[in-house]
């Protein structure tokens, strides 16, 4: 596959998302972090710009979706500037360099109402490399919106993770079945 009109996305790999002590804690996304930043690597080796997808919610809540109130206030997990293992930071591997471009989404897609279509195409790029938490929201919906965009996907699976095996596998299956190509981080 050809890698020149790439950008690798990184969703939501946020301590909120990777830290036990979370309320929002996806159980296989730590165990992710060294093929994701392995993988990272590679594409800043490539010269592939990399996208950072984050979940943010508003200091009073207002954009917090009707699924996780109740989570939110409780902690208010992922609010601007917040550290600790409720936080927005993205994991010590996974931070951020210069030139790195950062996309707060306000809801599972990193396409819903966000810039990152305008960003994608202004850089010529086709094809979405999608790593990152969860593959049954996050990850499966920015697939399918970039595959109704007509974005080319590769799913890093290794890069990927779900509350369960079984989760992780059917929604994988079902993201193949769409023509997304599914590989390991280790086979591009």
């Amino acid at each position: 596959m050809n890698y020149e009109r790439a950008a690798m996305l990184i969703i939501d790999m946020q301590n909120a998302f990777i830290e036990e002590e979370s309320p929002l804690c996806i159980k296989g996304a730590k165990p992710t972090i060294p093929a994701c930043a392995k993988a990272l690597e590679t594409a800043r080796e490539r010269g592939i710009p990399v996208f950072y997808i984050k979940r943010q919610y508003r200091e009073d809540g207002s954009d917090v979706e009707i699924t996780r109130r109740k989570v939110w206030e409780n902690g208010k997990p992922l609010a601007p500037g917040s550290t600790g293992p409720l936080s927005e930071e993205f994991s010590a591997e996974l931070t951020p360099k210069d030139g790195d471009y950062v996309i707060v989404k306000p809801r599972w897609s990193a396409f819903f109402g966000t810039e990152l279509d305008i960003m994608l195409r202004g850089l010529d790029v086709n094809t979405v490399i999608l790593t990152g938490t969860t593959t049954p929201n996050c990850v499966r919906t920015t697939c399918y919106d970039a595959n109704s965009l007509n974005y080319n996907v590769v799913i890093l699976e290794d890069c990927t993770s779900s509350m369960t095996e079984e989760i992780q596998k059917a929604n994988i299956e079902d993201m193949e079945r769409m023509g997304a190509v599914i590989l390991q981080s280790t086979d591009w």
